[in-house]
């Protein structure tokens, strides 16, 4: 129990309240745990005052992006093994583990400076970003959030999504496609359940890199408009409509979906972009985008989701997304969805839950920059390249284990005497 790894084994596993479930090599290179397991590696002593003076989920992100803490082997093996006794559920029983086990890391202070030494608190990575004061989903909070989540440079997004440039989940009738024909599927399947004729035009809300609205330019003849509020996400999107030939029917504006007044539209997609509203803004945007839709128009709103809790008072917000991956984004239960874009006047028609396909999609991009990697450190920080590889993996086994869905929800805007303009059977219109 002399070398560095025995004591800190002892430490957590005091602190976990059972045994570490990974092999641990320490930073005076001595090794214990459980052989044939993916190895935790803690590189030096400042992880551990990390996990001091900021215990928990905080502490443990702070620690992985500046690189004092790494896993060797499987990462999603050794999540998988963690999981149970790092990240928090939403049951109240395992809330109740986590502030136990916060509070016995207190407890043991004076062994882990025994171990770690003495030392003032450690700044946070550089990518952090605080939590700001004042109300959040403003038109410029959301601008700042969006921006630090997109606006990190076109060429890394490029190695980690691929030439389709869809930051948003695929769909794999066959788990075997290659990620470009899943996100060709994707798009192609909402344009399907949007009915796009030649001659209409579609508003995409949060159109990204443009990849939708070129997409149904180019294949269902449709007149385009996409906003986004990422300023490098416009400029690669307005290049790629110049190189597509589809300057006369697709722009691209740096707009918030709030200053959009050009309606009516008689379609409206909205993919992977409701996440970033949050609760308080969200009737507004569904109200807004009703106005938007002419009666009989549809939209498609496609959207990450949380499973609901019998008490909606004690969300949780996951400090490592909102410090590093996507600051005031917050996931709803779908029903709330729904009930959110009734209010709000829509009919809502059909829903699909895609949920494995979205895990599917999030092991391609982790593979695409494992791949990659060497060209992404040219690009990005380290650190913001292990947060973005940390929040992909561990994403993707939520959406497999069912802790978190996506679904697509199509809603119409029901014209005078209740008419839907949508067809009797299901198949017809997805087809």
């Amino acid at each position: 129990m002399a070398h560095a790894a025995g004591r800190l084994a002892a430490l957590l596993g005091e602190v976990l309240g059972g045994p570490l479930p990974l092999r641990l090599r320490a930073w005076d290179g001595s090794e214990t745990g459980p052989a044939g397991t993916p190895i935790l590696v803690v590189r030096n002593r400042r992880a551990l005052h990390r996990l001091l003076w900021k215990p928990g989920e905080l502490g443990l992100a702070r620690a992985w992006v500046a690189g004092d803490i790494d896993v060797e082997g499987d990462l999603y093996e050794a999540l998988n093994r963690m999981a149970p006794v790092v990240w928090r559920r939403d049951d109240g029983e395992q809330q109740d583990r986590i502030g136990l086990r916060d509070r016995r890391i207190l407890g043991l202070a004076g062994r882990v400076l025994a171990l770690a030494g003495p030392a003032l608190p450690p700044s946070p990575p550089p990518e952090e970003v605080a939590p700001h004061r004042g109300p959040a989903h403003t038109v410029r909070t959301d601008r700042q959030a969006i921006s630090h989540h997109y606006d990190v440079g076109n060429d890394f997004y490029a190695r980690v999504l691929g030439p389709s440039f869809v930051y948003s989940c695929g769909y794999w009738p066959d788990p075997e496609s290659t990620l470009e024909q899943a996100q060709f599927d994707k798009l192609d399947l909402v344009c399907r359940k949007l009915a796009l004729r030649p001659g209409q035009r579609l508003l995409d809300v949060g159109c990204g890199w443009g990849s939708m609205v070129l997409h149904a330019a180019e294949h269902y003849g449709v007149s385009a408009v996409g906003v986004t509020i990422s300023v490098e996400q416009a400029d690669l999107a307005r290049k790629r409509v110049v190189e597509a030939g589809l300057t006369d029917r697709v722009e691209i504006r740096v707009q918030d979906y709030r200053q959009v007044a050009d309606g009516p539209y008689d379609a409206i997609s909205s993919i992977g972009m409701a996440e970033h509203v949050g609760s308080v803004a969200y009737r507004t945007y569904a109200e807004q985008l009703f106005t938007l839709l002419r009666p009989g128009g549809r939209l498609l709103n496609h959207q990450i989701a949380r499973r609901p809790r019998d008490d909606e008072s004690t969300y949780h917000i996951d400090e490592f997304i909102d410090r590093y991956v996507f600051p005031d984004g917050e996931l709803q239960p779908v029903g709330s969805t729904v009930t959110l874009l009734e209010q709000a006047g829509f009919e809502v028609r059909d829903l699909e839950s895609i949920r494995e396909h979205y895990a599917l999609t999030l092991r391609a991009w982790v593979a695409n920059l494992e791949r990659n990697w060497t060209e992404a450190l040219k690009l990005v920080t380290p650190g913001r390249a292990r947060v973005w590889r940390l929040y992909m993996a561990a994403s993707a086994l939520a959406f497999e284990q069912n802790a978190i869905g996506v679904n697509q929800v199509l809603a119409v805007r029901t014209a005078p005497g209740g008419v839907s303009g949508l067809p009797l059977v299901r198949a017809a219109k997805v087809s």
